[in-house]
């Protein structure tokens, strides 16, 4: 008898923030593997007779190459088990799940997909900073300070953009760079920004400054990953609207 994979969404940090068919498949799995950016208080709902296999990623520090995941997806699966992989966030958003499907449906392994609150989403939400305000931003587009190879080459003329908010996933990576390249290609120089430190954690901590001075700004605080960047004129309303208190 085949088993079958679960690709789940963990949200961004808060348990609570869990879908209810994320957690009623988690607390029925037969193993989990699961990523650095999952909470341990989602992490604490895996069964005792489960078998947890953690798998994360840092920057340059895989504790498993990404092939040797994929592989044992399939096998636990051949196995008939009941297999949770679980991601932090969304796994379709800067979550290598998209990767990770194309493997098992060349294996002929039978999976579903269970979307999670994206760290944009949440991070944003408990920051106190709507994404999209009808007086201040009518788009809002997502992408990655890492790359594939390393680099943090983004398509800079796009991302300057009016009424636009740019939301950076892992952006501490060459932070200093990108506000240089953002400046470069026409961005405000006193465009309003935030990070997001741990959001919706009881860690949670949210700088705002100006582009030209957020590199400072997290430098002077000791910022760590992960964290969020924000920019935009939607930034302007963080203290008006600021709500969680951790």
């Amino acid at each position: 008898m085949s088993g079958k994979v679960y690709l789940v969404g963990g949200g961004p940090g808060d348990p609570e923030l869990l879908t209810l068919k994320a957690h009623r498949i988690l607390t029925q799995a037969d193993v989990v593997l699961y990523d650095r950016l999952v909470g341990d208080q989602i992490i604490a709902l895996i069964p005792d007779s489960a078998e947890a296999l953690y798998v994360g990623k840092a920057k340059s520090k895989h504790s498993l190459p990404q092939e040797d995941i994929n592989k044992l997806l399939c096998e636990k699966a051949a196995e008939g088990k009941c297999v949770v992989r679980l991601k932090g966030g969304d796994p379709f958003i800067f979550g290598r799940g998209g990767e990770e499907i194309e493997e098992l449906v060349d294996a002929g392994v039978e999976f579903e997909v269970i979307p999670g609150v994206t760290a944009a989403a949440g991070c944003a939400a408990y920051a106190g900073i709507p994404l999209t305000h009808r007086d201040y931003a009518q788009s809002v587009r997502f992408v990655t300070g890492h790359l594939k190879d390393g680099s943090t080459d983004l398509p800079w003329g796009e991302l300057v953009h009016p009424a636009q908010t740019l939301v950076i996933y892992m952006g501490l990576t060459g932070l200093a760079e990108t506000a240089e390249k953002l400046v470069a290609h026409g961005m405000n120089k006193d465009m309003s920004v935030a990070v997001v430190e741990k959001g919706t954690t009881l860690s949670q901590r949210v700088f705002t400054s100006n582009i030209c001075e957020i590199n400072q700004v997290v430098i002077d605080n000791e910022v760590k990953s992960p964290s969020l960047l924000i920019i935009g004129d939607v930034v302007k309303l963080q203290t008006r609207l600021s709500w969680f208190k951790p």
